[in-house]
């Protein structure tokens, strides 16, 4: 009974980042002496209160869905660029503020500091939103409604929540007479839940051609995570650096057709079934050695009573043990390989005709020790079938791994800031999203890319993420406001550490 008990807890401690973001490497909270004063204190009068929850719940109900690679609603996407310069008109005339329209539904704002020797970063955050049936829902899903102390609609998470925090904290801050020292852009895609290639990659090339090269950027793709982790109360604060690639590939049989009355011995929809039914039931390598994920369980160890303390303590030793409770799990076995998704199946004319051909496809999350290539030699010894073809219809590689160590200025900034805004949070962790953003795009101008959204996030809430009854509550987006407010200034006041000398 005490050994079922003790396999019981090291689940629980195995399965303690069940969320999309999880952790990769780690170090700890920072010194709260580096922390630049802010020149203007984060107070907010109730009627800026009032115009913050108001703002947002405008952006929600413009429905700015992107159905597919071809197709998004075009007529919201113009009609929220109207919105916003409407919500924020200090913003717009600020002569501080340039504004560009970038591929005619994305938005692109410079804010011009005063010392041309510090370095650039961004802000990002997208537009659009996922398509969404009112089915189930407690609300209309683009209502936009408050209830109970929440802020309802699609897009409340992901990512309307950032469109207008970013853009209300900058607001406020012009409004107070602030001049950055440091320049800083807005990136606001319009296409990112389908890839971000005609906003965010348009973005990335006008600065690329401009010679801009960027401190850092800050996306969306992970939170400050409750009751997320079995047996640990404490907030954790997760911040990805970096996240899985991904393939689309096609498996295809072509056979010549005939009449259901006479079949030939395998069919090419039985062809193709097998070679599937091999992907499903060999699993791509588990990768939990490969990368500092080990070094996060370790540190996060102190946090367990025992035995899981010990476990995660002494991965060393038992490694094996945790690898295997983490593949238990449909999320952390996400953490420790590339995953193999069927996500559709094409086959068959009519009923009585053997069909000439059978397609599928399957969605690959790569790995971050993986490239796209290891993962389509993996595929084909697996199929060892020369009958199936094999297409790639999409693929990117995995983002590389942004620093995170103490000379890391992005990441020790939302260290810093997170400790300011949210003093209760003393586990701040870098992590990996297993989501895809559109954040790969800027790669080519900067290798600080973080993604962090300054919320509090239960599982519940994380389930309503493309799913149903989506909604933020009006302190949680409130404090997002006020994390970018403080962020913003603190960008200006930060000074890089000096690097640790050792003697010799």
């Amino acid at each position: 009974m005490a050994g079922e008990k003790h396999m019981s807890l090291l689940a629980q401690a195995a399965t303690l980042l069940l969320f999309f973001a999880s952790v990769f490497g780690s170090t700890g909270p920072g010194s709260r002496e580096n922390l630049g004063a802010s020149r203007i204190p984060s107070q907010f009068s109730e009627e800026e209160r009032v115009a913050i929850k108001e703002a947002l719940k405008g952006a929600i109900q413009i429905p700015t869905v992107s159905f597919s690679y071809e197709k998004s609603n075009t007529t919201a996407l113009a009609e929220f660029g109207e919105y916003i310069r409407k919500a924020f008109p200090t913003v717009f005339r600020s002569s501080l503020v340039q504004h560009e329209v970038v591929a005619q539904y994305s938005h692109l704002f410079t804010v011009q500091g005063s010392d041309p020797s510090l370095q650039p970063y961004m802000l990002m955050a997208h537009i659009d939103v996922v398509p969404v049936s009112e089915e189930g829902w407690e609300v209309p899903p683009f209502s936009g409604l408050e209830r109970n102390g929440f802020i309802h609609g699609r897009g409340a998470l992901d990512n309307k929540n950032s469109v207008m925090a970013i853009l209300h904290a900058l607001e406020l801050l012009l409004i107070r007479n602030y001049s950055p020292k440091r320049s800083f852009f807005i990136a606001l895609g319009h296409d990112e839940e389908v890839s971000g290639t005609k906003g965010a990659q348009k973005i990335s090339a006008l600065l690329q051609a401009r010679g801009v090269q960027l401190a850092f950027l800050v996306d969306e793709g992970s939170f400050i995570l409750e009751d997320f982790i079995p047996n640990l109360k404490k907030p954790v604060a997760m911040i990805s650096v970096t996240e899985k690639g991904s393939l689309n590939l096609m498996l295809q049989v072509n056979m010549t057709p005939g009449h259901s009355s006479a079949p030939p011995k395998e069919t090419s929809i039985g062809i193709l079934s097998a070679a599937i039914s091999r992907l499903e039931q060999t699993p791509l390598p588990n990768m939990f050695g490969n990368g500092p994920l080990k070094k996060t369980l370790k540190l996060l160890a102190n946090e367990f009573s025992f035995p899981a303390n010990i476990v995660l303590g002494n991965l060393w030793l038992f490694r094996p043990i945790v690898s295997r409770l983490m593949e238990r799990n449909p999320i952390t076995n996400a953490l420790v390989r590339t995953t193999t998704a069927l996500t559709m199946f094409n086959a068959g004319i009519k009923e009585n005709v053997i069909p000439p051909l059978a397609q599928a496809t399957i969605n690959f999350r790569i790995h971050p020790s993986q490239t796209v290539q290891e993962v389509l030699e993996l595929v084909k010894k697996i199929v060892a079938d020369d009958r199936v073809q094999l297409r790639v219809l999409r693929s990117f590689e995995p983002l590389p791994v942004s620093p995170s160590d103490d000379q890391a200025m992005g990441y020790q900034l939302l260290q810093q800031t997170i400790q300011s805004v949210f003093p209760e949070v003393n586990i701040i962790v870098p992590g990996i999203c297993i989501a895809n953003t559109d954040t790969r795009h800027y790669a080519s101008i900067t290798n600080g890319m973080y993604r962090f959204n300054p919320i509090f996030l239960q599982p519940q809430d994380f389930r309503s993420i493309h799913g149903i009854n989506e909604k933020i509550s009006v302190q949680n987006y409130q404090n997002q406001v006020k994390f970018i407010f403080e962020f913003i200034q603190n960008a200006d006041t930060y000074s890089q550490p000096a690097p640790h000398l050792h003697e010799l």
